[in-house]
């Protein structure tokens, strides 16, 4: 027994191979993923399918399920596909049958569904018992000629049946469908395409072989997604044309809708590609509640069997475009498709750009026409063949049917006619199957017809074999069938996005007011809402701020400049023009802390309108000049200020009880001009101020009297012939002074008197450069706002007490000044009731006259330097 268990011992150790567990690993690794790569995961490129597409499509042909046939069920389908194809679960199956049906998943769709088959909102389809399914017709046109060898097939996974290795595919599928799939070490991703711009794109190829990517990039413009939506930048997709891997920006159909008077909505009606609405919905709602977008006080879901409709409800006070961008940074409104065209040519997985994937469509397509044609001709022939053999047993009748009759046996009757007639098997058993209704004139005539159009057939085939220029054509006119049969309007827009192209583009540019409130309330409304008043006049209501909140900063602008805002404590922050929400004359505008990063306690106290931040020259010949209200002046390069930052930057360093008061735009020799609020200016030139970088303090640019006394204004004159030097004091008198009356001094010093300051007059309150070509725009406390031509106001000396510019009620006092472009425009004299009476800021007119003349001119010229 020993010796026994001993041999059996030996005999095992004979069948134990040693395998090293590395070398194992890597080639059983190795094997499952090319498995993967070529047998599951990746498409081919020729038909643009992955197996079990292939063979959803095959078993359903197989079936009879062609576009006129009824619907089958489709847990037949896939029992038909498993059993005989692929021995994978039926969800799987079911699945890719299901994502074939989808409008929402597929351009353009190969299966035809009948049931429930989900919806964009992630719902899962009905079991397959209940859902019926056939082709679509573009199916059948991947299908068509399959049973003329034009493609090669292989056993199945029991080697029981045959199945296709390719479809012949009559149209380039994988661009038009796009495929997505993820294998061993690698993945595809690959966009929809629209099908009319790539049977032209193919077309170009076939026409000229050495065409360039971005010839045909003439034709294939970018994907096109069958949700529609809107492809934002051109770069993208280029790359992804060109390279065959880039990032697809999509955006939402998104479009701003105004209703109930001013209340603003967002109406999305298509949504980014493979985009769960329901999901998309579901988490903005939770971003609104986390206040991490804001401006939004409803959302609904209006969706119907007509199309895609979100409707997001825009609170009062905001801005729904600024809520839409914030709606494309923070949710599913904007996404990205990240293409990678990786597909299998020749059984090897290969990175593939726009004219790759065509090249080897009509190579395919080249090879398939090629072995139909054989196909078609070796048919043809055989039927010539026989139809030879009729036609000479109709020449010989009576012998043929003697032989016949005289046979024994159907053998020796064909071999009868073998040897009589020179015939071959084939066609002597066509001639002993021929029935008798073929002996009559009226079918020899057919079978002589037919064969001689058989004859022009293989002539015609035989010549397509010798011609590739003809097989091309066919290929070309196949092609420009499917696309008048198929093709339609591209459903997804490509737009520039703001990196390709500016926005302004698309902006009119027109001038706008801007208006601040001290309350830091701001917007932009239409010039042309204001109209210009005698001066004296009352005015009309500008602002319907609250009580204890007023106008504090007016300017005009257009839409397309640039405004640099600073801030009383030295912060410098930027916006374009466009960007500020628009308002009417009498709204309240919105907080200018939701649409720049300003901390909610800083005053904007200048702004400064820029044409260009991106012109070198423009740049580095301008300055800004700031001043501070206790005399500080500071010089800085304009470069410095070029490059936006959201959170803004330090434009000066400003002392403690001390704050920033104007900054203005210089061109580097102007002249400067500073007023206190005591009545006191002084001038000098801009070049005694030396550059300085952006965190400097500055220098002193005029000595105060007395801590109560403070600057009120500053200005900067290039052209010292035609500005004049206006001031206005807070209650309501103004005048006009010629630059040289105040004479150039040091940087510094006390300055002159520029204005007879008196109980009647107030305390100065503003100073501006003005000619004759502008309109003054004083806007008071209470909101009230007039129009003023500057030419209406005579030049006066230096120390008078200036006319009255506009009539102040009760305590009423004026709280800015702004300057614009003079317009002629319906004007409205001293005469007139809004100018004599006036309308005060509830909108009813007051009974008071206007005392237009107040002037008193006092030659007290006493000068403190």
């Amino acid at each position: 027994m020993a010796e026994g268990t001993e041999n059996d011992n030996s005999h095992a150790e004979d069948r134990i191979i040693s395998i090293n567990i590395d070398e194992e690993m890597r080639s059983a690794y190795i094997d499952y993923s090319m498995s993967v790569i070529v047998s599951r995961a990746l498409p081919d490129v020729r038909d643009g399918l992955k197996p079990v597409h292939r063979r959803v499509l095959y078993g359903m042909l197989d079936l009879g399920l062609t576009n006129g046939k009824p619907y089958k069920k489709s847990a037949r389908i896939v029992g038909e596909v498993m059993g005989k194809y692929h021995p994978h679960g039926d969800k799987s199956v079911y699945d890719t049958m299901v994502r074939m049906a989808q409008e929402w998943s597929l351009r353009y769709l190969l299966v035809e569904g009948q049931g429930n088959y989900g919806s964009v909102d992630g719902d899962e389809p009905a079991a397959m018992r209940y859902t019926e399914a056939r082709l679509q017709k573009l199916a059948e046109e991947m299908l068509a000629d399959i049973n003329k060898d034009t493609i090669d097939y292989q056993l199945n996974f029991d080697d029981s049946l045959q199945e296709p290795t390719v479809l012949p595919s009559k149209f380039p599928n994988l661009l038009v469908n796009g495929a997505s799939g993820i294998a061993v070490g690698m993945a595809t991703n690959m966009a929809p395409h629209n099908l009319s711009e790539v049977i032209d794109a193919t077309v170009a190829l076939i026409d000229n072989r050495q065409i360039e990517v971005a010839e045909l990039m003439k034709y294939v413009k970018g994907p096109d997604f069958p949700t529609g939506g809107i492809i934002y930048g051109y770069d993208g997709p280029r790359e992804a044309l060109e390279t065959g891997r880039g990032r697809v920006v999509i955006r939402a159909r998104a479009e701003i809708e105004t209703y109930n008077g001013e209340r603003e909505r967002i109406i999305v009606s298509e949504i980014p590609y493979q985009v769960n609405k329901a999901l998309m919905i579901e988490r903005t709602a939770e971003l609104v509640n986390e206040k991490k977008i804001e401006g939004i006080s409803a959302i609904r879901d209006e969706s119907s069997r007509e199309g895609i409709r979100v409707v997001y409800e825009i609170k009062r006070d905001a801005n729904a475009a600024i809520v839409l961008n914030n709606l494309f940074k923070y949710t599913a409104l904007q996404t990205s498709f990240s293409v990678n065209n990786i597909a299998l040519v020749n059984g090897r997985p290969m990175l593939l750009n726009l004219k790759d994937l065509i090249h080897h469509f009509v190579e395919h397509r080249h090879e398939v026409v090629i072995r139909r044609t054989k196909f078609e001709l070796n048919e043809a022939e055989k039927r010539a063949h026989i139809l030879e053999g009729l036609l000479i047993a109709l020449d010989h009748l009576d012998e043929v049917i003697r032989l016949i009759r005289a046979s024994q046996t159907p053998d020796e009757a064909r071999e009868g006619l073998m040897s009589s007639f020179g015939l071959t098997d084939i066609q002597a058993r066509a001639i002993l199957d021929m029935t008798l209704r073929r002996l009559t004139g009226l079918e020899r005539d057919k079978i002589k017809d037919e064969y001689a159009a058989l004859m022009k057939l293989i002539e015609h085939l035989k010549n397509i074999l010798s011609d590739e220029g003809m097989r091309m054509q066919i290929i070309k006119d196949e092609l420009t069938e499917i696309k008048e049969k198929y093709g339609d309007e591209r459903r997804t827009e490509m737009v520039h996005s703001s990196a390709e192209m500016q926005t302004e583009d698309f902006i009119e540019d027109e001038n706008v007011v801007i208006t601040i409130s001290r309350e830091g309330y701001i917007k932009r409304t239409p010039l042309t809402e204001y109209r210009r008043q005698g001066r004296g006049g009352k005015g009309a209501i500008g602002s319907n701020s609250r009580d204890e909140d007023f106008i504090e900063h007016l300017l005009i602008a257009s839409n397309h400049n640039y405004m640099l805002f600073f801030t009383e404590s030295g912060q410098c922050f930027w916006l374009r023009v466009f960007e500020i929400p628009e308002g009417t004359r009498t709204s309240k505008g919105r907080a200018i802390q939701n649409i720049i990063n300003i901390p909610k306690e800083e005053k904007i106290k200048a702004y400064i309108k820029l044409l260009s931040l991106k012109d070198t020259t423009y740049l580095e010949n301008n300055f800004i000049i700031m001043c501070t209200k206790k005399g500080t002046i500071k010089k800085t390069s304009l470069e410095a200020y070029s490059r936006p930052r959201s959170n803004g930057i330090n434009a000066i360093n400003i002392n403690e009880g001390d704050s920033l008061l104007e900054a203005s735009l210089t061109s580097g020799n102007s002249e400067i001009v500073m007023a206190l609020k005591s009545g006191r200016a002084i001038r000098f030139n801009e070049s005694t101020v030396r550059p300085m970088g952006r965190t400097a303090t500055g220098v002193r640019g005029i000595t105060l009297d007395d801590e109560n006394d403070e600057v009120v204004g500053m200005i900067s004159i290039d052209d010292t012939q035609t500005t004049t030097v206006l001031v206005v004091s807070e209650k309501g008198y103004g005048k006009r002074t010629d630059i040289e009356d105040y004479r150039v001094t040091n940087r510094g010093g006390k300055g002159v008197k520029t204005l007879n300051i008196t109980e009647k007059t107030g305390n100065l309150v503003a100073i501006k450069g003005v000619t004759d070509k502008e309109d003054l725009m004083i806007i008071n406390k209470s909101g009230i706002i007039i129009r003023i031509a500057v030419s209406e106001l005579r030049v006066m000396g230096r120390a008078t007490q200036g006319v009255r510019l506009i009539t102040l009620k009760n305590d009423d006092e004026i709280a800015s000044v702004a300057k614009i472009e003079h317009e002629e425009e319906e004007e409205v004299g001293e005469g007139d009731v809004d100018a004599a009476e006036g309308t005060d800021a509830t909108g009813e007119t007051t009974g008071e006259s206007n005392t237009a003349d107040d002037s008193t001119e006092t030659s007290s010229d006493d000068t403190t330097e």
